[in-house]
C-alpha cells in the first residue's frame, strides 16, 4: 500500500490476469459450464484508491468502467457485501484508477472488487479470513476469488476451485481489439466446444495445452479480434484471455516483448507487462501490517 495519501486516501493495486488456456468440459446441473484454466496474475492493473470513515454510505468517487453507474459496480457492491456479511457500521469511499480494459478478458471488474474486500478488510479491521472473503467474492464472480488468494492458480469449477501454481518468469504482449462480448451469450454460441477432455496439471506443464475454447468463436464473429490475432501471428503465437476480445503473446524476455511490440501497427491499443510471481495486493497487505 502507499503511503496515506492527503485527505486520508490509501492506493491499493489492483492487478490485471491471463488465462494462458481455457477449456469448457462440462455443463452443470445449475445452467453454469465447468471450466478448467490457469490464471497468471500481471504486475499491471487498476488502481483503487480508499478511505475509510464512521457511520456513512459506501460512495463511489468520480467514473469507474465506462458505462457502469455507481449502484451496479462491482467495487461498490463488494464494500456493500462485506459491510453487511460482518455487520460493520462504517463507510468508504472509492476511486477507481483504470487502466485495464473492460470487457478484454483481463480481468479488471474481478479484481477490483477482490482489492476493495481485501483492503477493507484491513482498514474497517474486520480480520475475516482470506477463505470467508473468497467465498464473498465468488458471490460477485468466479474470477473473484484468485485475485483474493492473490496466488497463480490451476482452477477448475466455474473457476473457483484453486490449486496454487508456480510459472517461470515471463513478459507478455497484450493487444485490446475493443470488443467486448457478453460471456453468456458466448456461452450460447452453437460454435462453442463444451465438452473438451478433461486435462491434467502435469498437460498444461508440458506446454501442450495453450489454446481458448472461445478463441475459434470470437474470431468467427469479431473481424477485430482477428485482425489482431493476425498482426500478432507476425511477432509471436496469439492467444485469447478468458472470454473477451483481449489477445495475447507470451516472451521469455522484457526485450523480445517490447521489439515485438514496436513491429505492431500504431494504432493497435498494446501494452507490455510482467508476469507476477504474486499478487502485488498481497504486497500492499504486507507493507501495511509492518
Amino acid at each position: 500500500m502507499s503511503d496515506v495519501e492527503a485527505g486520508g486516501w490509501s492506493s491499493w493495486p489492483a492487478p490485471a490476469k491471463l488465462n494462458l488456456f481455457l477449456h469448457v468440459v462440462g455443463r452443470r446441473p445449475d445452467g453454469y459450464h465447468d471450466l478448467q484454466t490457469v490464471f497468471r496474475i500481471l504486475d499491471w492493473g487498476d488502481t483503487i484508491h480508499l478511505r475509510v470513515g464512521p457511520a456513512g454510505p459506501i460512495r463511489r468517487i468520480g467514473p469507474s468502467a465506462p458505462g457502469v453507474e455507481e449502484a451496479q459496480d462491482l467495487v461498490v457492491r463488494a464494500a456493500e457485501l462485506l459491510r453487511s456479511s460482518a455487520n460493520c457500521p462504517l463507510s468508504a469511499d472509492i476511486r477507481v484508477e483504470k487502466r485495464i480494459p473492460t470487457g478484454g478478458g483481463f480481468g479488471g471488474g474481478s479484481s477490483d472488487a477482490a482489492t476493495v474486500l481485501v483492503a477493507l478488510n484491513a482498514l474497517w479491521g474486520l480480520h475475516l479470513p482470506v477463505e470467508e472473503l473468497a467465498a464473498l467474492g465468488c458471490k460477485l464472480g468466479a474470477d473473484v476469488p484468485v485475485f483474493i488468494r492473490g496466488h497463480n492458480a490451476w482452477a477448475e469449477g466455474v473457476g473457483e476451485r484453486l490449486t496454487p501454481l508456480a510459472l517461470a518468469p515471463a513478459w507478455y504482449l497484450l493487444v485490446d481489439p475493443g470488443v467486448h462480448v457478453p460471456t453468456p451469450e458466448l456461452f450460447r454460441a452453437p460454435d462453442l466446444t463444451r465438452d473438451a477432455a478433461p486435462a491434467k496439471i502435469a498437460d498444461f506443464a508440458s506446454g501442450t495445452l495453450l489454446d481458448n475454447a472461445f478463441e475459434p468463436v470470437l474470431r468467427r464473429r469479431e473481424p477485430a479480434v482477428e485482425a489482431v490475432f493476425k498482426a500478432l501471428a507476425r511477432v509471436g503465437s496469439p492467444r485469447l484471455t478468458g472470454s473477451g476480445g483481449g489477445c495475447f503473446v507470451e516472451f521469455d524476455s522484457l526485450h523480445a516483448a517490447e521489439r515485438a511490440r514496436s513491429e505492431l501497427p500504431a494504432e493497435l491499443r498494446a501494452w507490455v507487462v510482467g508476469g507476477a510471481a504474486r499478487s502485488p495486493l498481497l504486497d500492499a497487505l504486507a507493507a501495511m501490517k509492518v
